[in-house]
């Protein structure tokens, strides 16, 4: 029988491999999903691609899976972060669905001047990227880092790096084409809270030698639009659609 489950674990797989399960997984997969011993479910931990592994045990509060075969090898995503300015939690959780499903290696909320925010819950934004790899197929998931103010996030800054400032005061302007002249490097997205950046942001970025502004269009878009606009846009440049 095919397995339709997909289901990340911090655990070995391999041939044979005995996997346990937490209590929050076992209710899932037991009294959620109806699973019973004997069911297939497909296993990855982001490290060794996907298996397929069989119940053989199944209880309230915990069970263990057993490793079979190997289905697919693990697929890293390309070396792409995205960097936003965290925004209402629902339009939030929105941004790391979608930045893991559409191949982000890296999520990293920036606060911003703008910011209007509250604390970011790192656990909570972290599980909803597992869930969406579970969901769309990856066997690679997503960290998301701890928030960070873009001040110490420039200042620290990775030099070979590069950075796509999403500028909403470009929109309707021509962006100019040299992103492809950094195909290779490493990169990261970069979008700004609702209320845009500030003015010494904007400089400072403008002056910053690994940005590259570009607009998305002759539209200002919602952040978690922008979001998925530019990692449209970078993919197709740059990245593993093209």
């Amino acid at each position: 029988m095919d397995a339709k489950i997909r289901l990340y674990v911090e655990h070995p797989l391999g041939v044979g491999q005995s996997v346990p399960l937490d209590r929050a997984q076992a209710h899932y997969l037991f009294g959620v999903m109806r699973q019973v011993v004997g069911r297939q479910v497909l296993l990855f931990n982001g490290i060794d691609g996907e298996w397929q592994a069989e119940v053989v045990e199944a209880g309230k509060r915990g069970g263990v899976l057993r490793c079979d075969t190997q289905r697919n090898v693990l697929q890293m995503p390309p070396d792409l972060w995205l960097m936003f300015a965290p925004i209402k939690k629902a339009r939030t959780d929105f941004i790391v669905e979608k930045a893991a499903e559409m191949g982000a290696r890296r999520i990293v909320p920036v606060m911003t001047a703008y910011t209007n925010s509250g604390r970011v819950q790192r656990d909570r934004l972290q599980a909803h990227a597992v869930e969406a790899a579970e969901q769309c197929g990856a066997t690679f998931v997503p960290e998301v880092a701890d928030a960070v103010k873009l001040d110490r996030l420039l200042h620290d800054w990775d030099k070979d790096r590069q950075i796509m400032f999403c500028d909403e005061a470009l929109a309707g302007a021509s962006s100019p084409d040299t992103l492809k002249d950094k195909r290779g490097a490493p990169w990261a997205i970069l979008i700004g809270p609702e209320g845009g950046f500030s003015g010494d942001e904007r400089a400072r970025l403008q002056e910053f030698e690994q940005a590259h502004a570009v607009a998305l269009g002759p539209r200002i878009l919602r952040a978690d639009t922008a979001a998925v606009a530019a990692m449209t846009v970078w993919q197709q440049v740059l990245g593993d659609w093209e």
